[in-house]
């Protein structure tokens, strides 16, 4: 994804709840399953991760490589992804 379309993908973002809020329990399948719901119907949406920095970094990378979404941007405990619905 180019930086033009990232830099569009964040304003839009910015004024978005998280919409999926994974806790001291880590990633679990249920999560996962929720993260992909989540995309399908919204295609751009926050998660707010409650875990140290590194685990953070690594569950986002886990979450795009399972879900297949684009990793837009971090800040602090919030993570912005985003994967294009080809059904809409």
């Amino acid at each position: 994804m180019d930086s033009a379309s990232k830099k569009k993908l964040k304003a839009y973002a910015h004024n978005l709840k998280p919409v999926v809020i994974i806790g001291q329990a880590g990633l679990t399948d249920a999560v996962l399953a929720e993260t992909v719901i989540a995309l399908d119907h919204h295609e751009l949406i926050k998660v707010k991760i409650r875990a140290e920095r590194d685990e953070r970094k690594e569950i986002c990378r886990q979450l795009c490589v399972k879900t297949g979404a684009d990793l837009i941007q971090t800040i602090g405990q919030i993570g912005v992804l985003y994967r294009l619905n080809p059904k809409k």
